[in-house]
Parts: structure tokens; C-alpha cells; sequence
């Protein structure tokens, strides 16, 4: 009885565990960058020192010291750590002015150079399972200390007065800064896992995977991508087989996002629909007229049946779930379908059919990003396979057919592919990252956006 619970309880992880389909890596470039915006953005140095003089509740008085005043913040200079497993250590080095009447009567001036640190741990908030920081330890070390007191003062009088005034006024000045920092960071997540549009036939949701993980070099943040379509049912995506990873030519302290193939392919299979297409225009690029005496150069047997020019029209519809597959530098788009020709007959009546062929071809893939969304253009890479269906004509070569539809592929159906395609598919929408600076590569089963700053 054990036993089977054992194996009943395994087989339930094993089927809520969620494959990441995208994997996120931050460096140190991109979270120094944000750090330093949500601390410029903020003005949250020169906040705290205008609050630095006002009463508030709980707040005693400081012994020695009346109508404190913080003036002349410097510009903060900003240093960031990653602390494996944990998160980030960050110290900020300012420096500012503290003014007062001191215990002796007179008009007091400390100018403080100093640091603040402290840890920025990394969790998931669990309510709305996103990334979040949160400050841990935060400490305000003094590196120097001058003052206008009267120098004729015994030192250890002057120190010490220094030494409880301003380790009472820092930390309580300082450390709220750290919070109020990070709480900007943290809001620039909060559009991270929100659905998001591809055309009308569906969305894409970026889930974290798990608690993102921090070592010397990095942050990683797994996703494991909802992909919804429009009626509400969920495309899943396809078991990658091998672990997902990054290259390791990348460098040191750089920013990738990388998506799998198999994300990829249940994108595109909300787009599948929209695949089918049928094609009634007689002219069409450099092909030859779209007819039935045209087709009867290559089938003698059409012209038997029509010895009459008809016009052509040729539906094509994918009949087999689409499959993005990735090879270092190439990435194709595999389609399964039919191709169905028929005759136009006159106004108002049905379609007369001609034959139905299987057909298997692939897709070369071009991505590129534009309006922070990928991209994607086709052009033909191979007709592998073409097989004769049902036919209202007889007995046929199909193979004498290859070069036709191979031009007609290129010419007819995949210029209204990428027309589909325009849409363009979502990235993560995360520390307002602009991804149409960055730079695309193919790796094996993946995708690789080497992200650049502005």
C-alpha cells in the first residue's frame, strides 16, 4: 500500500512540475541601471533630508542638537554585488551636511561622508508571484566626519557627542532610502506576468517557474510561459527533452532572454488557423497565369478534363500541429497540409475539385524584434515530401507537379504566412527593458536575445 501512495504522489509531481520554455539571466549591467534610475527617479536622498527636520511620532529628541537640517546631498554613487543564493549587496556612498543649534549656543555644521549598505534579498511575492526585493541589515558606516565646532574642545567631548548624534539621525534618515529604492525597482515587475495579446487568436503569459536564483554572476528568473487561446483553452508546451541552457560565450555581467523552440511552436499554434489559405488570383508575382491550361503543361490529364481554360483556385490547409525546430544558426517552421486544386466554374456555381496532394515542407526562419515584439519572416527552405490524394482526374505523376508548387509556395503562400506572422509575438514585460536593441542568435532548441542598454 505504501508503495503505490509512494508511486500515485510521484506521478502527481511529476505532472505539476513545469518545464521552464523561457529562461531570463540578469547581469550586473541591467540591475545596476535599474538601481541607479529608481534612485534618480526618486530624488529619495533629497526626500529624507527635507523630512530630516520634521517631528514625527515616536521620534525623541536628540540631546545636544535643536532644529536639525540636512542640506547638500551628493550625488550618490551606487555599488551592486550579487551574494549567491541570496540576492544583492548594495552599498550607496553619499555625502551631505547636517546643521543645528549644538549644546553650546551656536549655529552647528557636520559634514558627513558616509555609506549605507545593506542586502537586497530576492523572493517571489507569494500573492502575486512576481520577483521582489527586500532590504535586509541595512547598516550607515561613517568614512569621514567634520565639523565647525570650536577646536579648542576636548576631542573626547567632540567625538563623543558626534558619535550619538549622528548614530541616532542616520540610520533613521538613511535606511528608508534603501526600501523606497527597491520599492521602485519592484514595481517595474508588475506587468512581468500579465496576459498579453498575439493578434486576436489568443495570449501569452510569462509564470515564473520558481523563486529566481542568484549566483556570483547572475540572477535567473525561469518562466514557464502560459499560452492561452482565444476560446480559453491552454496550448501546452512540448517536453524539450534536455534541460534548457545558456551559451557560455556570453559576456561576463551581460543579459540574455532565451525561448525555447518548443515555446515557440505553441505561440505560433495559436497563428495556426490563420495558416490555411486559399489562393483565386490568377496573377500572382512572377509565376505563370493561374489556370488550367497552365497546370496542363505539367498534367496532360487536366487538359482531357477541361480543354477549356478555367481559372485555378488552390486551397491550402495545415492539418498537422506546426513544429519550430532550432540548429545552431537556422531555424526552420515544419507544416504538414494538403493542397487542393480546383476549377472555377461560372458565377454562382460550386468549385469543380481536380486532385488533393499531402504535402510536407519547411519554412527557413528570419527573427528580429520590432516594438518590443519578436518577429519573425519565412521564406521556402524545402518541399520534403508531395504524395497524390484523392483526384478527379485519374491516375497522375504527381512528382511532375514538384517545381510548380515549389513556386507556388514561395510566390502564393508564403508571402500571406508572413503577413500572419506581422503580429509579432510578446517578450516579458519586465525593468521597462527595450528589446529591439538587442541582438538575436540561434542556438540549439532556443533562441537567444543578447540584450543591450540604450
Amino acid at each position: 500500500m505504501l508503495r503505490i501512495l509512494c508511486l500515485v504522489l510521484c506521478g502527481l509531481l511529476t505532472t505539476a512540475r513545469a518545464d521552464p520554455g523561457a529562461l531570463l539571466r540578469l547581469g550586473m549591467d541591467i540591475m545596476n541601471r535599474e538601481v541607479q534610475n529608481a534612485m534618480d527617479e526618486s530624488h529619495i536622498l533629497e526626500k529624507m533630508a527635507a523630512e530630516a527636520g520634521k517631528k514625527r511620532p515616536g521620534m525623541k529628541p536628540i540631546k545636544g542638537i535643536t532644529n536639525l537640517k540636512v542640506k547638500d546631498v551628493q550625488l550618490p554613487v551606487i555599488t551592486l554585488n550579487f551574494v549567491p543564493e541570496v540576492g544583492i549587496f548594495q552599498c550607496v556612498s553619499t555625502g551631505m551636511t547636517i546643521t543645528g543649534k549644538s549644546f553650546m549656543g551656536g549655529n552647528m555644521e557636520i559634514i558627513v561622508v558616509l555609506n549605507i549598505t545593506a542586502t537586497n534579498r530576492l523572493l517571489q511575492d507569494e500573492e502575486m508571484g512576481l520577483p521582489m526585493f527586500k532590504s535586509e541589515g541595512c547598516e550607515v558606516i561613517l568614512v569621514s566626519v567634520k565639523t565647525n565646532l570650536p577646536s579648542n574642545m576636548l576631542p573626547k567631548v567632540i567625538n563623543k557627542f558626534l558619535d550619538s548624534t549622528l548614530h541616532k539621525v542616520l540610520p533613521g534618515l538613511m535606511c528608508p532610502a534603501i526600501d523606497a529604492v527597491l520599492g521602485y525597482v519592484n514595481k517595474k515587475w508588475a506587468n512581468a506576468n500579465a496576459p498579453m495579446p498575439v493578434g486576436q487568436m489568443g495570449t501569452v503569459k510569462y509564470v515564473l517557474t520558481s523563486i529566481p536564483t542568484t549566483t556570483a554572476s547572475y540572477i535567473q528568473v525561469d518562466f514557464s510561459p502560459v499560452v492561452q487561446q482565444h476560446e480559453g483553452s491552454i496550448i501546452q508546451l512540448a517536453d524539450a527533452g534536455e534541460a534548457l541552457e545558456f551559451p557560455e560565450d556570453y559576456a561576463e555581467g551581460s543579459s540574455q532572454l532565451l525561448l525555447s523552440a518548443a515555446f515557440l511552436t505553441a505561440e505560433l499554434a495559436l497563428l495556426q488557423k490563420s495558416f490555411d489559405v486559399n489562393v483565386q488570383d490568377t496573377t500572382i508575382g512572377e509565376l505563370p497565369p493561374q489556370t488550367t491550361e497552365t497546370l496542363a503543361r505539367f498534367i496532360p490529364e487536366v487538359a482531357e478534363a477541361y480543354p477549356k481554360r478555367k481559372p485555378l483556385v488552390t486551397q491550402i490547409r495545415i492539418n498537422k500541429p506546426l513544429e519550430v525546430t532550432m540548429k545552431t544558426g537556422k531555424s526552420l517552421l515544419h507544416l504538414h497540409g494538403t493542397m487542393e486544386m480546383f476549377a472555377a466554374q461560372q458565377p454562382g456555381k460550386a468549385l469543380a475539385p481536380l486532385f488533393l496532394l499531402e504535402t510536407h515542407f519547411n519554412l527557413k526562419i528570419q527573427y528580429s524584434v520590432r516594438e518590443n515584439r519578436l518577429q519573425m519572416a519565412t521564406s521556402l527552405d524545402r518541399l520534403l515530401s508531395l504524395s497524390r490524394g484523392s483526384s478527379s482526374i485519374g491516375a497522375y505523376n504527381e512528382k511532375e507537379l514538384t517545381g510548380f508548387i515549389t513556386d507556388f509556395l514561395q510566390e502564393a503562400y508564403i508571402p500571406a504566412i508572413n503577413d500572419v506572422l506581422q503580429v509579432g509575438l510578446p517578450l516579458p514585460d519586465f525593468l521597462d527593458m527595450n528589446y529591439n536593441l538587442a541582438e538575436l542568435n540561434i542556438v540549439e532548441n532556443a533562441l537567444v536575445l543578447d540584450l543591450k542598454l540604450d
